[in-house]
């Protein structure tokens, strides 16, 4: 694999493994539980691009490179939890710094994803790197909130799985133009700009209205 896809896989494993040890401190997990759920943000969403690629072993388990990424911020992450009180209107800011890191994720395992489709099956255009793409972006986050026992937020947070689909199109479409360096750039920066928006202006995706058994609108 090429430096721009390293570059983009450590960066996704790193801010994942953050979100994912915020999760844990956030349920009240031990040290454990903290470094299970920070190990598995970061790599699973990339165990489950690489088995749909077919390529095995996968990446995160032929050396511990991802994995050590993982622990490290784990540790980081409770060592600081630890060592610096946050006030209770503090938590504005753990939840900024949450949201970042998830952002982060989101937007550079969309890029690894992509890439690793138009690596492996160059006459695949569109439908596979897209979706390998959105499945390494949104794998390792469903996890993690299926182990916290939280409903996934890729179910229900605005502009999120989107932004991913938005991001491998862009990839798709810049690559015959400018080649894979800069298509995976322009994919990065257009998932971080779509979820940067959504955060600040508050964009949604369209919610049915819930009707109750009495045929009440809620």
């Amino acid at each position: 694999m090429s430096l721009t896809w390293a570059v983009f896989e450590i960066l996704g494993t790193v801010a994942f493994a953050f979100s994912g040890a915020a999760v844990g401190l956030a349920r009240g997990m031990d040290v454990f539980g903290i470094a299970l759920l920070s190990v598995v943000t970061a790599v699973g969403g990339g165990i489950l691009r690489d088995v749909l690629a077919g390529i095995f072993p996968p990446f995160a388990l032929r050396g511990p490179d991802g994995i050590i990424f993982a622990l490290m911020t784990a540790a980081a992450v409770c060592i600081g939890f630890r060592h610096f009180h946050i006030p209770r209107r503090g938590r504005k800011l753990v939840l900024f710094a949450y949201r970042v890191s998830d952002t982060a994720g989101l937007a550079a395992f969309t890029v690894t994803g992509a890439m690793t489709a138009i690596d492996s099956y160059p006459g695949y255009r569109y439908v596979l790197p897209v979706l390998l793409g959105l499945i390494t972006a949104v794998g390792g986050g469903i996890l993690r909130d299926v182990l916290a026992q939280k409903v996934p937020v890729v179910l229900y947070e605005d502009v999120y799985a989107m932004a991913s689909v938005v991001g491998g199109i862009v990839i798709c479409v810049l690559y015959p133009l400018t080649g894979i360096v800069y298509a995976s750039w322009g994919g990065f920066g257009a998932v971080l700009l779509l979820r940067v928006c959504a955060i600040i202006f508050g964009w949604r995706l369209y919610h049915p209205v819930r009707i109750h058994g009495g045929g009440e609108r809620e």
